[in-house]
């Protein structure tokens, strides 16, 4: 039997290049998602990958943004090997494309409200008639496509009030990173008991917009050279930088892959996350 001491061991978030990642599968994911929706606390959580780590490396909104998250995820190859040759385990990837229909199978299980926030004109109701499809039950309480420009603050009020009259459980932002994560940590105290994350194109997938990588190159690691190949225009540069903010990584402790620590030695990572127990709102 697993005590209790054991269990807080294992949960202990690994950290990677000034990331603190949850090791946890994607069921087990759900099911924390799952706990925080039930909480109706305000709250977020972040699918990192090294683009991620590489923008919170320069940029404090967005180191800001993995402090405050109830939770990070690895959504990265990298992330997990970094992490087994630091002599931790994460039990894989939890990728963003993923964990978005596993979230909605749960949501129509459980009666929880989602709402699609972002993607180009039309990819967020195609988006809930092939979900709802999928998953009868499954209740799409609003989908929204903001202009790419930066919106007026009464177009930016407006849009927040529309998603909290529509009472959602679950929001998915797609606005890509770090425009999402900082649009969340923005708005969230006016949204309602909601549970926020940011999936980016996560909807395209959905749709059929976009394929995704044979599962066998997703499980090598090699999902971003498929992208690659498929928008060269968009990701050649993302890429080259993401690799050059990983070379920095290894180089800077070849032997063991330094982990940047966190500035207070990791205690407040987690903050805002639903303890065992607390009461539900919804």
């Amino acid at each position: 039997m697993t005590t209790t001491a054991e269990q807080s061991s294992a949960d202990e978030p690994v950290r990677i290049w000034g990331g603190a990642f949850v090791p946890w599968t994607l069921t087990r994911t759900v099911d924390e998602v799952d706990r925080l929706v039930r909480a109706g606390r305000p709250s977020y959580f972040v699918t990192a990958n090294v683009h991620t780590l590489m923008v919170a490396d320069a940029d404090p909104q967005m180191r800001a943004a993995l402090d405050g998250a109830a939770f990070v995820l690895a959504d990265g190859m990298p992330i997990v090997w970094a992490a087994r040759m630091k002599g931790r385990r994460l039990p894989g990837r939890v990728a963003g494309a993923d964990l978005l229909p596993a979230l909605c199978e749960r949501a129509a299980a459980s009666g929880h409200r989602v709402f699609f926030l972002g993607g180009p004109p039309g990819v967020g109701e195609e988006a809930a008639r092939r979900l709802t499809a999928r998953y009868p039950g499954l209740q799409v309480v609003g989908t929204e496509s903001p202009p790419f420009r930066p919106p007026t603050p009464d177009e930016e009020r407006e849009l927040v009030g529309r998603i909290r009259a529509a009472k959602p459980h679950l929001l998915f932002v797609l606005f890509g990173q770090p425009k999402g994560e900082f649009w969340i940590r923005r708005h969230l105290p006016a949204l309602g008991g909601v549970v926020c994350t940011q999936l980016g194109g996560s909807l395209d997938f959905v749709t059929g917009r976009i394929s995704r990588a044979p599962r066998w190159a997703q499980r090598a690691g090699l999902e971003w050279v498929f992208r690659l190949a498929n928008e060269p225009r968009r990701l050649a540069g993302r890429y080259a930088r993401n690799a050059w903010f990983l070379a920095r990584m290894v180089a800077a402790d070849p032997a063991g892959w330094l982990v940047r620590r966190w500035p207070d030695g990791g205690r407040s990572v987690g903050r805002g996350r639903v303890e065992p127990g607390e009461p539900g709102r919804h």
